[in-house]
């Protein structure tokens, strides 16, 4: 038989995905996972997992629940959207029916949703997590980052948000808030939340509450913008930080009233696409959403050692001469190395990442992929490089950590932090 002159199928990938480069933070991954199997010394600080277990309760729901096989609700489990309102009026005091509440495979894939039934232009804090803008570059939605100029200004959201608004106040908006924040670990004060929430509401400007480390604020005393702005924000948040479970794949978003036509365009996209989320994975994760005392000892132990592995991390950075926030919440750090440009002799921050990988086996991200100016020394670094299940039983009944815990249970990391600190002053 004679070939056709058209041996391969015709295809035309779309410009703004062949633009895209995979997401930086799977990327490292994938590259420490094969460092180590090549035998090299590697400290994991590029990707931001949960070191913690699943709690026990909810691994045995979900134990229990293996044979539910059957097709749930593309809005998600009843009984799950009931627990979730349970768990956002005892953790936010703030009070939603089912009805206004969405379940999806992760708050990622609901992020995608948003930006692709809500036309509008997307407004970022510089630095913010690797994958909004891609999101939005894929759905051809204008990005604007909130630089911070000058001089550190804790009101810089508001007050760059309101000039932007300013300039054109008719323009649809989708500000994204993540707090505790990743990259940085820093969060926002009531106060700086109020003020956020005045701009908005003076420009009709929708607020995605990204508050996936809600959990993780090491005081557990984390607010919502949503008490100050409840008509016109989106609250998101999930399993895989505070609950350690990020290979779950379970978050949802909060909707108010005043959105309900959102929230309905989003489950109809939702039906075309993932159709419902795992239906054990649902049904377990109603015991991670419910009051126990399990479950608050869990987060209180996790607190613990996150606030005092974060503060040591942050001590010893600061004394290297590195710039950077103490952490709030979370497990972030976001140090800036611009002072030491002429010792270090790199001109950007991917430069800088590799350097430091290749000459300490310490692995980071470049602040560029999170909205920073390419020219910029930082980097982001997530201290979780140790056995949190060990860190968690050596916990048991503690209510301070003992003397040397932190180089006993956590000692990659500190023997990581250390290593790229003497190279920071070498």
């Amino acid at each position: 038989m004679k070939s056709s002159n058209h041996e391969l199928p015709l295809f035309q990938i779309n410009p703004a995905i062949k633009a895209l480069k995979p997401s930086a933070t799977l990327v490292i991954n994938e590259q420490c996972q094969q460092m180590t199997k090549n035998n090299e010394k590697v400290f994991r600080f590029g990707f931001g997992q949960s070191p913690f277990p699943v709690p026990d309760v909810v691994v045995e729901s979900l134990r229990k629940n293996a044979h539910q096989k059957a097709y749930l609700p593309v809005q998600g489990l009843l009984e799950l959207r009931e627990a979730i309102c349970g768990y956002i009026l005892r953790t936010e005091q703030l009070s939603y029916t089912p009805d206004q509440i969405i379940v999806g495979p992760g708050t990622k894939e609901l992020m995608f949703l948003l930006q692709s039934v809500n036309q509008a232009e997307i407004l970022l804090p510089s630095p913010s997590w690797v994958s909004y803008a891609p999101q939005a570059e894929i759905l051809g939605r204008k990005v604007t980052w909130l630089l911070e100029e000058g001089a550190p200004d804790p009101d810089f959201v508001a007050s760059t948000l309101e000039k932007r608004c300013i300039e054109n106040p008719d323009q649809a908006r989708l500000l994204v808030l993540n707090y505790p924040e990743n990259p940085s670990g820093r969060t926002y004060s009531e106060n700086q939340l109020e003020k956020i929430a005045q701009v908005a509401r003076r420009f009709n400007v929708i607020i995605l509450s990204d508050e996936i480390y809600s959990g993780l604020h090491f005081d557990g005393s984390h607010r919502s913008v949503a008490q100050y702005y409840p008509e016109g924000t989106i609250i998101s948040n999930g399993l895989s930080k505070w609950c350690g479970a990020g290979g779950w794949r379970l978050g949802a978003f909060v909707f108010p009233p005043a959105l309900n036509d959102i929230k309905k365009a989003m489950c109809v996209l939702a039906s075309e696409t993932f159709s419902a989320v795992s239906s054990p994975i649902q049904y377990a994760s109603i015991s991670a959403f419910e009051e126990s005392n399990e479950l608050t000892d869990y987060l209180r132990i996790a607190r613990m050692i996150l606030k005092e592995l974060g503060s040591y991390c942050y001590d010893r950075l600061d004394k290297a001469g590195a710039e950077l926030v103490k952490p709030q919440g979370g497990f972030y750090l976001f140090p800036k190395m611009d002072a030491m440009r002429s010792r270090l002799k790199v001109d950007d921050s991917v430069s800088l990442c590799k350097k430091l990988l290749t000459e300490t086996g310490v692995a980071t991200l470049p602040g560029s992929v999170f909205g920073r100016p390419a020219t910029e020394l930082s980097m982001r670094l997530a201290y979780v490089d140790f056995d949190g299940t060990a860190a968690m039983n050596a916990c048991e009944g503690q209510q301070t950590l003992e003397e040397g815990f932190l180089q006993t249970y956590c000692k990659t990391t500190v023997e990581g932090i250390d290593r790229l600190c003497q190279w920071l002053s070498s």
